[in-house]
């Protein structure tokens, strides 16, 4: 379900910026804003685990320097088939984990000193083997297209807001028709990309709950988890957290609720934790 989800919102995102490119500049104009996206979101794919990790300040450790957390993170590995990943860990006392990679080989699960203190270990691999799934599925390659398309709307429509300025402040009536409805596009393209952009990132988040849930074999200490790291960043928040890199955690380090839940990373809490109390009902492990 979740696949066809992600599926669905992806080919939104492809007529949006076909309909944007063609009433922009035809097919010219959305070519060249889909390269500028690409080149910057290959940068980011190929990059982006290693800005991340140098941005929160995250050290590598072995298992020598956190035997019960390295073991951990190697158990679940092994259970999913997976190569072992790099693992680091962050100074922080805001409990929270993310993973990063440009694919299973080139991996890394990152976890805040916070919740190695307030997670027992049942709830600890419940959190790591979240992030494995969310390797597994290759949900960073997913968020790095879905920016890519995000990224070229957002071009092509400040392409039309220009276009507008600059190029239809005079005419009759239909012309002052067609440069409204450029400066519509120009306001309404971008936000619907984004919000398409934003739904994605909530429905791999669901994937992961779930595949996650299948690799620690036991639904409920994710879902332990989640109560107590949802509790935690309410009391404590993450002070350095940048909302350009919110999704990647497990629980979104920024707040906000009414209208910004709409631009949430991340599905509501008490839904994530419905869904993996009704799988520990109806599957066994």
């Amino acid at each position: 379900m979740n696949t066809l989800k992600t599926t669905f919102l992806m080919a939104m995102l492809t007529v949006l910026l076909v309909m944007v490119g063609g009433a922009v500049g035809g097919r010219n104009g959305m070519t060249m804003a889909f390269v500028m996206a690409a080149g910057m979101n290959f940068f980011s794919y190929w990059f982006s685990d290693k800005m991340v990790l140098s941005m929160y300040g995250a050290r590598e450790i072995t298992e020598a320097d956190d035997p019960r957390f390295y073991g951990i993170v190697r158990t679940l590995a092994q259970r999913a088939a997976l190569p072992m990943p790099r693992v680091y860990l962050i100074d922080s006392d805001t409990p929270n984990a993310f993973a990063t990679g440009r694919n299973p080989e080139h991996a890394a699960v990152a976890a805040t000193s916070g919740i190695l203190r307030i997670l027992g270990e049942q709830e600890l691999a419940g959190v790591m083997a979240h992030e494995l799934a969310h390797v597994k599925n290759r949900d960073i390659l997913i968020q790095t297209i879905a920016a890519t398309f995000a990224g070229a709307i957002t071009y092509l429509a400040h392409m039309a807001q220009w276009g507008a300025m600059f190029g239809g402040s005079r005419g009759d009536d239909d012309e002052g028709g067609g440069v409204f409805g450029l400066i519509a596009m120009a306001i309404l393209a971008p936000l619907a990309a984004m919000l398409v952009q934003m739904a994605i990132s909530r429905s791999r988040e669901f994937g992961a709950d779930a595949g996650g849930a299948h690799i620690c074999g036991n639904p409920l200490s994710l879902a332990n988890a989640l109560q107590k790291l949802e509790m935690g960043n309410r009391q404590l928040p993450m002070q350095q957290a940048n909302a350009a890199t919110a999704h990647m955690f497990i629980v979104n380090p920024l707040t906000g609720g009414g209208m910004m839940s709409l631009f949430s990373t991340h599905p509501p809490m008490p839904e994530r934790i419905a869904r993996l109390q009704e799988m520990s009902r109806t599957h066994s492990y």
